[in-house]
């Protein structure tokens, strides 16, 4: 793989930021052209980068690395690559920014520039996280993605925007600062911060590990997040615009995942392997917790943040069942939770800007009244409870096959072991959960009569609106009936990993 490509597709997206400081304001439909093809054009480069992506390598890809600062004898590099990994999410985030662009058309309609500005910002910060192979450059790529994410949720959310702005940089950035502290003690007690250096030179004392580990896991989780550390989600998610609620569902989310299986688990594995059972509780918590408030909901976008709560828990378990299924499964899962949610969000959007309300017994009946939108929202409703055939079902059972099958998620209770088969048990009630809740909105908002005056002439969905939401549905049913594609991209990096962890695993008392 040629090694600019990383750094282009990171990058690009200033690009189009410098064009749109030469636009005016007033001239909204060309500051929205300028964002979206610029968009477009950085999902063409990553649609290269995958061109070249060697699937059967398990090894960093167009891989680049400068020394990029130099402080008393430290060498911090400049390192991006991407392997099995990483590179469906950094194809998950090119996929989505155009999408979330397409989305304000008619949405935002004040400060359309800053707007514009700050989302293509917004990508530059997710694709470095996904291509970062420096600790520190990894560190300014993750605490990048805060400021325009706050601005996006501060300046054009709903009414307790602020309030919302604020908890989502105070939590994240609480749990930044003990990963930065982590991240220090490995550039001066193992002497880089270059990743596969550290995980090549590993030696770190299981001792050690464990608090390592419960640093990154703070910022990470939170991220995620992780019950119970989910508390600033809801908020943000309620007061967020459409496109923001996307692309933080959708990209954001999983940063905190992806931190776990890039970090923690390589970097730290024998504490991977001890912890393992507590994550996975912690995960199993978080699907059954997210599942139950996500059903007491009145608010259908309040119904669908609180679902990421639950979705993620299955993300977290696959990747703490330490085997291949789970991981892969867990690594499809970010992608599916991303096209299925950000879908979600996107008609929950189509729907406020037509009713300005997002109660959902404020409606009934819209499948009378619009019935391409209810054909849409089905068919995302029933890929986000895991139907056959569509492609929650694929993550969500092979998370389920490697969790029923680990060894790592057994607990010692007292004298005896739980065996890694009651967290997979509870795990699969939240998928019988999931259908519950899913289908009572979809009730709520679609059956019965239409018995209310505002809702008897609102229009169906434009060619917009359906060209913003069929490439997600695309995807939905592409994973869901050949998933083959996507497995075979993370396989040999996935196997490569759990191979590390056995290994520590045989070594362990």
């Amino acid at each position: 793989m040629n090694p600019i490509l990383p750094t282009l597709v990171t990058f690009f997206p200033l690009v189009g930021v410098v064009i749109l400081f030469f636009i005016k304001e007033e001239n909204k439909n060309a500051l929205r052209w300028t964002a979206l093809l610029t968009s477009l054009a950085t999902f063409v480069i990553s649609l290269v980068m995958l061109a070249q992506f060697d699937a059967s390598n398990p090894d960093l890809q167009g891989l680049i690395k400068v020394n990029w600062i130099t402080v008393a004898g430290w060498n911090i590099t400049y390192a991006m690559g991407v392997d099995g990994l990483s590179i469906l999410l950094v194809l998950l985030t090119t996929f989505l920014t155009p999408i979330s662009i397409l989305s304000t058309w008619s949405a935002i309609e004040d400060r359309v520039k800053d707007f514009m500005l700050f989302f293509l910002m917004l990508e530059v910060g997710m694709t470095g996280v996904f291509l970062a192979l420096d600790l520190f450059l990894f560190y300014v790529f993750w605490e990048f993605t805060l400021v325009p994410m706050y601005f996006l949720i501060g300046i054009w959310g709903g009414p307790r925007r602020r309030y919302a702005a604020i908890k989502f940089f105070l939590y994240t950035m609480a749990g930044s600062i003990l990963m930065l502290l982590a991240i220090l003690w490995l550039g001066i007690y193992q002497g880089s911060f270059y990743l596969p250096e550290l995980i090549a030179k590993g030696g770190i004392p299981a001792d050690v590990q464990i608090w390592l580990f419960l640093a990154f896991a703070a910022a990470f989780a939170i991220k995620v997040p992780m019950w119970p550390l989910h508390s600033w989600l809801p908020d943000a998610h309620v007061e967020a615009p459409t496109a923001g609620s996307v692309i933080l569902a959708g990209v954001l989310l999983k940063m905190g995942t992806y931190g776990f299986v890039r970090f923690n688990l390589p970097l730290f594995p024998q504490a991977a392997q001890q912890l393992a059972p507590t994550m996975g509780l912690l995960a199993v918590i978080g699907i059954l917790y997210g599942a139950a408030v996500s059903y007491a909901q009145r608010d259908a976008k309040k119904l669908v943040a609180y679902s990421s709560v639950s979705h993620l828990g299955f993300v977290m378990l696959g990747l703490f069942a330490l085997n291949p299924q789970g991981i892969q499964g867990g690594i499809l899962q970010m992608i599916n939770h991303g096209l299925s949610t950000g879908a979600l969000f996107l008609l929950v959007g189509m729907i406020y800007e037509r009713r300005h309300t997002r109660d959902m017994d404020a409606f009934g009946g819209l499948w009378r009244v619009m019935p391409v939108y209810a054909v849409l929202s089905l068919i995302v409703a029933l890929s986000s409870m895991g139907l056959p055939g569509l492609n929650g079902f694929v993550g969500e059972f092979t998370i389920l096959l490697g969790a029923f099958g680990s060894d790592s998620l057994q607990s010692q209770i007292g004298s005896g072991v739980l065996p890694s088969g009651v967290l997979a048990g509870l795990a699969a009630a939240g998928v019988i959960l999931a259908a519950i809740y899913m289908l009572y909105m979809f009730q709520k908002l679609f059956l019965g009569p239409v018995d209310k005056e505002e809702n008897k002439n609102l229009p169906d969905l434009n060619w917009r609106e359906i060209v913003t939401l069929v490439p997600l549905l695309v995807f939905i049913f592409w994973i869901g009936l050949y998933p083959k594609p996507f497995f075979n991209l993370m396989a040999a990096s996935v196997d490569q990993l759990v191979a590390t962890l056995n290994a520590v695993a045989v070594a362990m008392p």
